[in-house]
C-alpha cells in the first residue's frame, strides 16, 4: 500500500472509528456484528483504496462496506444457521449495491449516533459499573487495560463485565435510542460518569508514550456539549465546564520533547484564555441554579486555578474549602486525596503529608500511582530525602505513562544527587 494511503487509514481509524461503530450498532442491532462489520470495512479500505482513490467522504463509505459485508456474513450463515435466516430476510433488499456508494452523512446533533450509543450503554438494566465500562470500550476504543486503571481494578473484571453487558443488552433488548425527555434525567448521572471517566483517560493518559490523548478529551467534550443541548441541567453544564478549564492548559502540559510540566512550572501564557471564559462562565451559571453536585464544585476547584496569573497568586484557602464541600457531596478517597494536597499547599507539607499517610494506612489507595508521588513530593519539600525516594520509587513502580515515568525518574536522580 502507499504510504499516503496507508496514513489516510490510519487517520481515518483513528479519528473516525468510535463513530462508525455508533453507526453500525444502530444499522445493524448488535454490537458485536456492528464490531466485526467496523474490522472488515478497514480491511476492505486497506484492499480498494489504493486501486480506487480515499473516497470523498471515507466515514460514509465504511459505513456503506461495512454494513454490506454485515448483511454478505449473515446471507452465507444463513446458508447454515436457521436462525440467521430471520436476519438475512430482514435485511433482504436494504443493503447498498457491490459497488458500496457512499451512504448520505449522517444527521449531526441531538440525533447523534453515539449519543444514541452512550445512552444504551448507560441503560439502567445495567449494572453501574457494566456501563461505565462498557461506553469507554465501544464509545472511546480504550481498551480494557485502561479502562481498568481508570476503575482502579483487574483488566479480567472489566473484560466480564463488558462481554455480561452485551448479553443483557441483546436479551433485555434494550433500544438503541437516546431516551425520551421525562426519562433522561433519572439516567443522567450514569452518563455523566461515563463522559468524565472518558475525559480523564484524555486529558491524563493512563499508559503510552504521551501526556494527553487529545483525540479522546476532545470527543468527551463534544459529547458533552451534546448532551448540555439535549438537558441543560446544572450538573450536565458543571461537568462540561470542568473539562473546558482542564482542557484549556493542555498545551502548556507537556514539553516540544514530550516531557510533563506540571502547574506550578507551565506557561500560562499557554493557557487557552477561550475555554476558560466559556467554562467559568459555565460553572458559574450551574452555581446560581443551588441544583449543583460534585462536577460544579470541581470545575469551581479548576476556575480557581484558572483565575492565577501566577503559582503564587493561587487561593489556595479557597481551594481547600471547595474540597471540602466537595468530600461532604461526593466521599472518596480520590477526593480526599486531593483535598490532602490543597491542605498541603495552604497549611503546610506536614499537614498535607499526615491527610496521604492516612489514607494510605487504610489501603485504598496504596497501588494509586498519584497517592506515592504526591507523597514523595511533600517528603522531598520536607527535606526528607532518603524517604522521598524511596516514595518516588513506589510511584515508579506503579506507572503506565511514558512521560511520568520519566518524570519520576528525573526527581529521583535529582534527590540522590544531593545526598
Amino acid at each position: 500500500m502507499p504510504d499516503p494511503i496507508l496514513a489516510k487509514v490510519d487517520e481515518v481509524y483513528r479519528l473516525e472509528s468510535r463513530r462508525i461503530l455508533a453507526t453500525l450498532i444502530r444499522l445493524l442491532g448488535d454490537f458485536d456484528l456492528a464490531e466485526e462489520a467496523v474490522h472488515e470495512a478497514f480491511r476492505a479500505a486497506v484492499e480498494q483504496w489504493p486501486k480506487q482513490g480515499v473516497p470523498a467522504n471515507p466515514r460514509a463509505w465504511l459505513v456503506s462496506a461495512g454494513r454490506f459485508k454485515a448483511i454478505d456474513g449473515i446471507r452465507r450463515r444463513a446458508k447454515f444457521d436457521a436462525s440467521a435466516e430471520a436476519m438475512a430476510r430482514h435485511f433482504e433488499g436494504e443493503g447498498e449495491s457491490m459497488d458500496m456508494e457512499p451512504m448520505a452523512p449522517e444527521a449531526e446533533g441531538l440525533e447523534d449516533d453515539r449519543l444514541r450509543l452512550i445512552f444504551t450503554c448507560c441503560h439502567p438494566a445495567l449494572a453501574p459499573d457494566a456501563r461505565t465500562a462498557l461506553t469507554l470500550r465501544e464509545v472511546c476504543g480504550l481498551t480494557t487495560e485502561e479502562i481498568a486503571r481508570a476503575f482502579l481494578t483487574e483488566a479480567p473484571t472489566v473484560a466480564q463485565r463488558i462481554v455480561r453487558a452485551k448479553a443483557k443488552i441483546r436479551e433485555a433488548r434494550i433500544p438503541y435510542e437516546v431516551p425520551a425527555p421525562d426519562q433522561v434525567a433519572e439516567r443522567l448521572d450514569a452518563v455523566l460518569r461515563v463522559l468524565y471517566l472518558v475525559f480523564n483517560e484524555g486529558y491524563s493518559a493512563s499508559s503510552g508514550g504521551t501526556v494527553a490523548r487529545a483525540d479522546i478529551s476532545g470527543e468527551a467534550i463534544r459529547l458533552g456539549r451534546l448532551l448540555v443541548d439535549l438537558l441543560p441541567e446544572p450538573e450536565a453544564k458543571g461537568l462540561l465546564a470542568l473539562m473546558l478549564l482542564h482542557e484549556s492548559r493542555r498545551a502548556a502540559r507537556a514539553s516540544a520533547e514530550g516531557e510533563l510540566i506540571l502547574m506550578e512550572q507551565q506557561d500560562r501564557s499557554l493557557w487557552n484564555r477561550d475555554l476558560i471564559r466559556e467554562g467559568t462562565a459555565m460553572v458559574e451559571d450551574a452555581l446560581k441554579s443551588r441544583r449543583f453536585g460534585p462536577y460544579t464544585l470541581q470545575a469551581a476547584i479548576a476556575a480557581v486555578h484558572a483565575e492565577a496569573a501566577a503559582p503564587g497568586a493561587t487561593d489556595w484557602p479557597q481551594i481547600a474549602g471547595l474540597y471540602d464541600v466537595l468530600l461532604r457531596a461526593d466521599p472518596s478517597p480520590i477526593v480526599e486525596l486531593n483535598r490532602a494536597v490543597a491542605v498541603a499547599m495552604r497549611d503546610g507539607p506536614e499537614a498535607g503529608l499526615a491527610l496521604i499517610d492516612g489514607l494510605l494506612s487504610r489501603a485504598e489507595l496504596s497501588d494509586y500511582h498519584l497517592t506515592h508521588s504526591a507523597r514523595a513530593d511533600l517528603l522531598r519539600r520536607l527535606d526528607r530525602k532518603e524517604e522521598a525516594i524511596s516514595a518516588y520509587r513506589r510511584a515508579l513502580g506503579l506507572t503506565q505513562q511514558t512521560p511520568e515515568r520519566r518524570f519520576l525518574e528525573k526527581r529521583i536522580s535529582e534527590i540522590e544527587s544531593s545526598l
